[in-house]
């Protein structure tokens, strides 16, 4: 098996999980990153390959930073949490409205037009598999962008949450279940 070192930051991109979700003004959450599913550049991360970052990052008092489309000159919010979980990289965070962009990715989220999440990192172990796969194994994590394109194309974003958090803001109180019904409709019946 071939160990890689990796100096250069490298991305990932994943679309948010069925989880998704932009509530509480800002808040949003879902999947940067699934183990166990190969992306279009055939890499697979492993359950485990954020937790030596992770814990360096809560050792120095460090965030993962949240980018607008890798852009390091453009922060436009915090991740609040982060976890391996058994499906994969879970993050929590709020997008600042505050600044220029955060307040476009806001918009372009609750619109539908941005639904990918795609990680900045560095390999510090991977190997190969028999099918040519590359196993990403250890991975230092620097940052989760907001994107517009995801190489994960199987990972979808749920406009459940989204649907019915615009109707609820409507003044008929019977909109949002209106909405959830039909949301709930139309992700059984694909």
């Amino acid at each position: 098996m071939l160990t890689e070192h990796t100096p250069e930051l490298e991305t990932k991109f994943a679309r948010f999980g069925e989880a998704l979700t932009l509530t509480e003004g800002e808040v949003i959450e879902g999947y940067a990153s699934l183990f166990g599913v190969a992306d279009q550049g055939k890499d697979i991360v492993t359950r485990g390959a954020y937790a030596a970052s992770l814990a360096a990052h809560q050792a120095r008092g460090s965030k993962v930073k949240m980018l607008w489309q890798h852009d390091p000159s453009h922060p436009i919010g915090v991740w609040d949490e982060i976890v391996e979980d058994e499906t994969g990289l879970r993050v929590k965070g709020r997008i600042l409205t505050e600044t220029q962009k955060g307040a476009e990715a806001a918009a372009l989220v609750r619109a539908g037009a941005i639904e990918g999440l795609s990680i900045g990192y560095r390999t510090l172990k991977a190997t190969r598999d028999k099918e040519g796969h590359r196993r990403l194994e250890d991975l230092a994590l620097w940052e989760v962008s907001l994107v517009t394109f995801p190489m994960l194309p199987s990972a979808r974003v749920s406009r459940m949450a989204r649907r019915a958090a615009e109707a609820a803001k409507s003044d008929a109180p019977e909109a949002g279940l209106r909405a959830l019904a039909e949301a709930l409709r139309a992700a059984t019946n694909p």
